[in-house]
């Protein structure tokens, strides 16, 4: 397990102000579940504990049992294999070796990733836009946003919208660090929260330019080096879940994300087919809402189906992914990994689920510059 900064922000425990309900989230039950009920060893050890107590072969409860246990072996084999053959074998990963470059490293769920490596003494060039200028220039920059302490950390005024400023940054870090070899792109756009005939052409553009193609810039100036690099490298996409939901009034943000996932498969397929797949892993992290200033305002339509995700939660699933060697996708929270079935669902019953989650309505509700009514 990935070791969490003392400073970031942590799931907190039931207050005693409180009901105990209000906690319960279908994650935690799903989660609590996959460790018990739903796992092989829990199936095989009841099967065993029936046959120790002389429970004939042909008894209806051996009988039943066996059968649980046996498909509990079969989706957990399933799983491994279909693991196995989409992403290759893992990549070997020595963290002594290892050069991580984090976009969006200032706050957030990029700071923690960079704080969580740098705690470890793993090489970290943070790449952000936001912080005051030093006098000797723009190293270190975010010392007073928590990296201040890490040895191992660098941080970089960057706009990865630029791409000149990326090639010229990327020379830098390869100078004093070394070749990257882990790429994460967390750096996003604020939310403008405003209805397409209200929002300004320049907005729209700024977000596409940081969420979108400076992520482009990124892979573009960094894959040659993971490339060429004995020990490969990986890449992370950091994108959302609104790719796929596309709610009113997140216009260009639900584009910047449904791009990026796009995107992000295609460098996938692109080095499956130039045959880097098993060198070059790639993880694709859609996500639903965190608590992070960027959707600080927006409640979530429920608590128990979707819960608002604490950053540190999202930033230990991320670097124990990277620490594995495999590539694959994260979804988060429960919710997250079947809202990809929701575009196969007829017509009505996706106008039917908009309704009643009121997503249409949330960002307008949570942001002064939202003008949609009902």
């Amino acid at each position: 397990m990935p070791t969490t900064p003392k400073n970031s922000r942590q799931p907190q425990p039931p207050s005693s102000h409180s009901k105990w309900h209000t906690h319960l989230t279908l994650d935690l039950l799903l989660k609590t579940m996959n460790y018990t009920i739903l796992h092989p060893w829990f199936g095989w050890m009841f099967v065993l504990t029936l046959r120790a107590q002389m429970t004939p072969y042909t008894s209806t409860y051996f009988i039943t049992s066996a059968m649980y246990a046996t498909i509990l072996t079969l989706l957990f084999v399933g799983r491994v294999i279909n693991q196995g053959v989409a992403y290759g074998k893992p990549r070997e990963v020595d963290l002594g070796e290892e050069v991580v470059v984090i976009t969006g490293g200032a706050s957030g769920l990029g700071l923690l990733i960079a704080q969580i490596y740098g705690i470890r003494g793993v090489s970290v060039a943070v790449l952000d836009v936001k912080g005051p200028e030093t006098k000797d220039g723009d190293e270190d920059i975010l010392a007073s946003d928590g990296l201040s302490g890490l040895e191992s950390v660098e941080c970089y005024r960057c706009d990865v919208g630029n791409k000149e400023e990326v090639e010229d940054v990327l020379r830098r870090v390869d100078k004093d660090l070394g070749t990257p070899t882990v790429l994460i792109n967390c750096a996003a756009a604020s939310i403008n929260g405003q209805p397409i005939l209200s929002l300004p052409a320049e907005s729209f553009q700024r977000t596409i330019q940081i969420n979108l193609l400076g992520v482009f810039n990124t892979c573009q100036v960094i894959l040659p080096g993971m490339l060429s690099a004995d020990n490969g490298g990986t890449v992370v996409t950091v994108s959302s879940v609104l790719g796929h939901l596309t709610p009113a009034c997140l216009s260009d943000y639900s584009a910047s994300k449904a791009g990026l996932s796009a995107l992000h498969r295609t460098l996938e397929a692109e080095l499956r087919a130039s045959g880097h797949s098993n060198k070059v892993k790639t993880i694709l992290v859609e996500t639903g809402q965190m608590s992070t200033p960027l959707f600080e305002k927006i409640k979530t339509p429920s608590n128990f189906f979707a819960p608002v995700l604490e950053p540190v939660q999202v930033a230990q699933e991320i670097v124990s992914a990277i620490d594995s060697g495999r590539g694959g996708v994260i979804r988060l929270p429960t919710f997250a990994a079947v809202v990809s079935w929701y575009a196969v669902l007829p017509a009505a019953l996706q106008r039917i689920a908009r309704y009643l989650s009121g997503i249409d309505f949330a960002v307008a509700k949570a942001t002064p510059q939202g003008s949609i009514s009902e």
